[in-house]
């Protein structure tokens, strides 16, 4: 799933392949999957997007946006974008397909679910979008402590940490997936109450938050995702289902798994305190 690294990388990687082609042709919906949403009627999409040149790519919180001269190609979390260099080789399954005037394509795939919009430049109203496109990321100077601090209200007290960081469009892009080695780093469980941490121990989640995402961006995304040309990511996570039962990097004790909040969380029961008052 996308989430802050991975569409800072894969927009990086579509600025560097794709950037200044022509469209020729669009196809979307090709392979019928019921959890992926369009905007509008998706047979429209050739005709919106043919004809015009790629712009700049850059990532939106867990989003990819695609500037198409007036036009918008956005991305949700659930897609997986494949570059082609001969697009006589792109697979016949996929949600979205887009062929240039040199003959190379990229396509989309959607996992679970994900959103493949084309629209008008200013028309896109969905708030997850919007928030991203307001809030300052992570991985910008604008994230800074006092930004953070003034993310958290005196009714987050009975909220876990795990609510806090992936819920809400506190931090748009910041999900299950990468929260996970952000709390490991700040040594504070999931389910830790807002309210419980004290103010040295909220500094230290921010720090958290700035260095492990800027890590996982730099060193292209994390092993359990796929760039571009389908390549696993540089970084090596701490908790994830690659390192389940394993031992802990710090103390050596078996990671746990466990379900909360719809999603798995994975932590170390000695390294992570659940109680820290």
């Amino acid at each position: 799933m996308l989430e802050i690294p991975e569409s800072y990388v894969l927009a990086k990687q579509l600025n560097e392949t794709i950037q200044g082609k022509i469209i020729s042709f669009v196809q979307a919906g090709h392979s019928p999957h019921s959890f992926t949403w369009y905007s509008d009627n998706p047979d429209g999409y050739d005709e919106l997007l043919a004809g015009k040149q790629i712009g700049i790519c850059r990532g939106v919180g867990g989003m990819l946006e695609i500037e198409v001269q007036d036009s918008r190609i956005l991305l949700g979390d659930g897609v997986s974008p494949k570059y082609h260099e001969d697009c006589k080789k792109a697979p016949a399954k996929h949600q979205l397909y887009v062929e240039f005037d040199d003959k190379t394509a990229i396509t989309c795939t959607v996992q679970m679910y994900g959103g493949i919009w084309a629209y008008r430049e200013g028309t896109n109203d969905n708030p997850y979008y919007l928030a991203a496109c307001e809030k300052p990321s992570p991985l910008s100077e604008e994230f800074d402590y006092p930004y953070f601090l003034s993310l958290k209200n005196k009714e987050d007290d009975k909220l876990s940490a795990k609510a806090f960081l992936a819920t809400k469009q506190r931090i748009p892009g910041l999900g299950n997936g990468t929260l996970q080695d952000i709390l490991f780093t700040c040594g504070i469980h999931p389910k830790c109450k807002m309210g419980e941490l004290r103010e040295e121990e909220y500094r230290c989640m921010y720090d958290a938050v700035k260095s492990v995402l800027r890590e996982m961006a730099d060193t292209g995304g994390r092993d359990t995702e796929k760039d571009l040309f389908g390549r696993k990511g540089g970084y090596v996570t701490i908790l994830s289902k690659n390192t389940l039962w394993s031992p802990c990097p710090s103390c050596g004790y078996e990671l746990r798994k466990g379900n909360y909040l719809g999603g798995t969380i994975y932590y170390c029961e000695h390294c992570q305190k659940l109680h820290t008052s």
